[in-house]
C-alpha cells in the first residue's frame, strides 16, 4: 500500500537557537496571550490592528500583546530596529521574506491537493524553494553590515546552517529526484473501457497520418471557436490513477520518493521559521510609522528605566495622529516630565481640550516602549512597567444590578489590589456620577493609596484639588485660545489648576456655556 504523505507536524513552540525577539536560547513565539485589559482604553487595539493588518498571514498581534519586563530585552529589540531602518538591511530581509512567502504558498497548496503523488511533486518544489530562499539570504546577509547583537547572532547561525552537509544534501536529493522523475517515460494503452500503463517502446507515430486525413477539413480563414481552458494545476482522478500505475512500473524510484518525503516532512528549520515571522514584527512597526514620519512627526528610541524620573518631548497619541494625517489635519504634540518625588500627573481643563488624548498617549508611550518599539516623540525617558492599569469612564449598563458609582469603586478596588510600585495607572474622569463632595472625598482616598504605592500615573479629572493632595502630584492644564474661550489649543501645560474645569463641565452639562447661551439668546 502506498505510504501516506505525512501531515505537517502539530503547532508547538520548538526550541530555537536564536530569537530576535529575546536574547539567548528561547522558544519560537507561538503563544496566544489575551489582549491586555488596557488595550481598548488606550486605543492600542486600533494601533496594533492597523500595524498588523498588512501582514495578517504572520499572526503578529500576539507578539504585540506581550510587552517585555526587562530593560536588556528592550535594548536588544531597539538595536534590531535600528539595523532594520537601514535600506540595505531592509532590502535583504524583504527578499528573504518573498522567498519564504512562496514556500508558504507551496505548503498551502499541498494541503489542498487530494492526490498523494501530486502532493509529493509539490513537496519537492517546496524543498527547492526553501533552499533558494535560505541560500540567497545567507549570501546577502553575509555581506551586510550589522550592529545589533540579535541580527549578528542570527547571521552566524544562518551561515552555519546553510553550509551544513544536511542542508546541502536535502536540496541535492530533491533536485536529483526531480530529474529522475522528469526522465520517466511510459506508454498508456486504452483497451475497451480499461487503461493500462507499460514501458515506452518503439511505438509507431501516427501524428502525420492523422493530420493528413483531416487536412481536407481545414479552412484557412475560418474563425477559431476553440475555448482556452484554464489549467487549475490539479490532477483529476484519471490522471491520478495513471500516475499510480506509473509508480508501480517504477517502484524503486517512487519508493525512494516516498522515503524522502517521509524523512523530511519537517524540513523547515525551527530557527529559520521563527526568524521569518519575528522579523515581520519589526518590519510591520516600521511600515506603520513610516507615513507619519514622512508627514514630519518624530519618533525616537526612548531611554527605558526602572526609575521614576520620566519625561517626553513632542509626543502624541499615535491612534489619533494616524487619523489626523489621513484627513490632512494637524497633529498637536505635547510634553511632560516627572522628577524627584513626583509620580502622578493630574490633568484638568475644559472639555474636548485633549485631556483624554494626553492620558492615552502617556499609556501608549510606556506600553510601546516595553515592546522595544520606536515611540512618538522627539525624545523620551520612560519607566518600564510591570503592568498598565486603566480606569476609563464607561456607560451605565441597562439592567445591571450595579450603579455606575459602584462599578467605578469595584474597578478601582481591583486596580489598587493588583498594582505594584512598578505599575502604571491611568484614570480618566471617574466618580462623575456622584456629588462633587463625595467625588472629592473618594478621589482623595484613592490618590492617597496611589501615592503610598509609589507608582506612576495620570489622572484626568474635573477636581482641581487633586493636584495638591500630596508632593507626588503634578498639575497639568488643558489650554484655551486666549482670544476665544471656546477654542481649544490641545496643548497641555504644567501649571496650577485654574479652578474652571468643574465649573465649565457643570455649565456644559446644563447648557450654560457662553456659546450655548449665545445660541439661545438673540
Amino acid at each position: 500500500m502506498q505510504a501516506r504523505f505525512p501531515a505537517p507536524p502539530p503547532a508547538a513552540a520548538p526550541p530555537v537557537a536564536v530569537s530576535i525577539l529575546a536574547a539567548g536560547p528561547a522558544t519560537a513565539f507561538d503563544g496566544e496571550p489575551a489582549e491586555p485589559s488596557c488595550f481598548r482604553d488606550l486605543n492600542l487595539d486600533q494601533i496594533v490592528a492597523a500595524a498588523t493588518a498588512p501582514k495578517a498571514e504572520y499572526n503578529l498581534s500576539p507578539i504585540f500583546r506581550a510587552p517585555l519586563l526587562d530593560i536588556d530585552g528592550v535594548l536588544y529589540r531597539q538595536a534590531i530596529f535600528r539595523d532594520l531602518e537601514r535600506p540595505e538591511v531592509r532590502a535583504t530581509l524583504d527578499a528573504f521574506a518573498g522567498g519564504m512567502r512562496a514556500l508558504h504558498a507551496n505548503r498551502r497548496r499541498i494541503e489542498a491537493i487530494r492526490y498523494e503523488r501530486e502532493r509529493q511533486a509539490w513537496f519537492l518544489d517546496g524543498v527547492l524553494l526553501y533552499d533558494a530562499a535560505v541560500r540567497g539570504f545567507a549570501a546577502a546577509f553575509a555581506a551586510t553590515e550589522l550592529a545589533s547583537p540579535g541580527l549578528i547572532a542570527f547571521r552566524d547561525y544562518l551561515a552555519a546552517y546553510a553550509g551544513a552537509d544536511r542542508f546541502t544534501r536535502l536540496a541535492g536529493a530533491a533536485a536529483g529526484l526531480k530529474r529522475e522523475l522528469a526522465a520517466v517515460s511510459y506508454c498508456v494503452y486504452l483497451i475497451g473501457g480499461h487503461v493500462h500503463v507499460g514501458p515506452l517502446t518503439d511505438e509507431p507515430d501516427f501524428t502525420e497520418e492523422i493530420l493528413g486525413v483531416f487536412a481536407k477539413f481545414k479552412e484557412a480563414d475560418a474563425r477559431d471557436h476553440r475555448v482556452k481552458l484554464s489549467d487549475a494545476g490539479e490532477m483529476n482522478h484519471i490522471e491520478a490513477g495513471i500516475l499510480d500505475l506509473v509508480a508501480a512500473l517504477h517502484a524503486d524510484l517512487f519508493g525512494r520518493l516516498d522515503a524522502f518525503v517521509a524523512a523530511n516532512a519537517a524540513f523547515i528549520d525551527a530557527t529559520i521559521a521563527a526568524f521569518d515571522r519575528e522579523a515581520q514584527f519589526y518590519l510591520a512597526w516600521l511600515d506603520h510609522i513610516a507615513p507619519l514620519e514622512a508627514h514630519g512627526l518624530a519618533f525616537c528610541y526612548p531611554e527605558v528605566t526602572q526609575g521614576k524620573a520620566i519625561g517626553a518631548e513632542g509626543t502624541f497619541d499615535l491612534a489619533l495622529a494616524a487619523k489626523l494625517v489621513k484627513d490632512g489635519r494637524t497633529v498637536v504634540a505635547n510634553d511632560f516630565q516627572l522628577s524627584g518625588a513626583e509620580r502622578i500627573l493630574v490633568v484638568t481643563g475644559p472639555n474636548q481640550g485633549g485631556k483624554t488624548t494626553f492620558a492615552r498617549l502617556f499609556g501608549q508611550l510606556h506600553y510601546l516602549a516595553a515592546l522595544g518599539c520606536p515611540v512618538p516623540g522627539v525624545a523620551a525617558r520612560l519607566h518600564l512597567p510591570d503592568r498598565v492599569f486603566t480606569h476609563f469612564e464607561r456607560p451605565e449598563v441597562a439592567g445591571s444590578e450595579r450603579s455606575k458609582l459602584e462599578d467605578d469603586l469595584m474597578r478601582m478596588r481591583d486596580i489598587l489590589a493588583a498594582a505594584t510600585a512598578d505599575s502604571l495607572v491611568i484614570l480618566n474622569e471617574i466618580f462623575t456620577s456622584t456629588t462633587l463632595a463625595d467625588a472629592v472625598w473618594l478621589s482623595r482616598e484613592v490618590m492617597t493609596r496611589l501615592a503610598e504605592l509609589d507608582l506612576l500615573g495620570v489622572w484626568v479629572t474635573f477636581i482641581d484639588e487633586l493636584a495638591a493632595v500630596s508632593p507626588a502630584t503634578v498639575s497639568m492644564v488643558g489650554g484655551v485660545d486666549p482670544d476665544d474661550d471656546d477654542s481649544r489649543t490641545f496643548r497641555l501645560t504644567r501649571r496650577p489648576a485654574d479652578g474652571l474645569a468643574y465649573a465649565m463641565a457643570l455649565a456644559g452639562r446644563h447648557g450654560l456655556t457662553y456659546r450655548r447661551l449665545r445660541e439661545r439668546i438673540p
